[in-house]
């Protein structure tokens, strides 16, 4: 029996959530994000998405850039790098020079749950690229964390030849997911943070479900009285 002909419309739309609930499953993207540490007095030594990209970003002196390579879905659960190294410490062996700028660069290679298959991440580490003024950050890259690869549409894929394959590529959400807080990882989630952590539907979509679903009874015993 099709929609159309059932008495009771409102079951279909019962249906039609009870089908499409097993259905949906959330999708991260694993690839390197890139960061600025932003020091002001408001909010000193916080790490905040970059707005640019690498290739197009050009620090001044004394900037302090991140990048972490972890499995997100989008910038608001991105992990940050991990380490409080100000430039001073990243720099401290690295004297100015006239007509060139030092930018710190702390380089998160991520945890085991965020690497590729058969991978193994490098340690977290820093390093003081000394580059020209106009430089940009991927030029400080290149300074400090070769070999780097790119895919065709510039997007940085490896940092340090890590990782050895893949870019950007999606995984399924079927794994634990590291925090967005430095140093932390986040509890196991198979449902991303959004759901029960079963993988079965959230508490939100069951009680829809069940509000639906009492719809459905109460129009049913409407139309069973009229009958009678």
């Amino acid at each position: 029996m099709t929609c159309r002909r059932l008495v009771l419309p409102v079951l279909c739309l019962l249906l039609a959530v009870l089908g499409t609930a097993g259905q949906a499953q959330a999708v991260g993207y694993r690839y390197w994000s890139f960061w600025d540490r932003n020091s002001t007095a408001d909010t000193a030594d916080t790490w905040v998405y970059a707005t640019q990209g690498p290739s197009t970003a050009r620090p001044s002196d004394g900037d302090v850039q991140g990048f972490r390579f972890s499995v997100s879905e989008d910038s608001k659960d991105s992990a940050k790098p991990r380490g409080a190294a100000d430039f001073a410490t990243i720099c401290a062996k690295t004297p100015a020079r006239e007509g060139s700028k030092r930018v710190g660069l702390v380089l998160d290679f991520g945890t085991s749950a965020d690497a590729p298959s058969g991978s193994t991440p490098p340690r977290p580490r820093t390093a003081c690229a000394r580059i020209d003024d106009d430089a940009t950050t991927a030029d400080a890259l290149a300074a400090v964390a070769k070999p780097l690869r790119y895919d065709t549409n510039a997007l940085l894929c490896a940092i340090a030849g890590y990782p050895t394959t893949g870019c950007g590529e999606p995984v399924a959400d079927d794994r634990p997911k590291t925090s967005a807080s430095p140093g932390t990882e986040a509890k196991s989630n198979p449902s991303g943070g959004k759901g029960n952590g079963d993988g079965g539907p959230s508490v939100g979509l069951l009680a829809g479900i069940a509000a639906v679903a009492a719809l459905g009874a109460a129009a049913t015993w409407q139309a069973r009285r009229r009958r009678n």
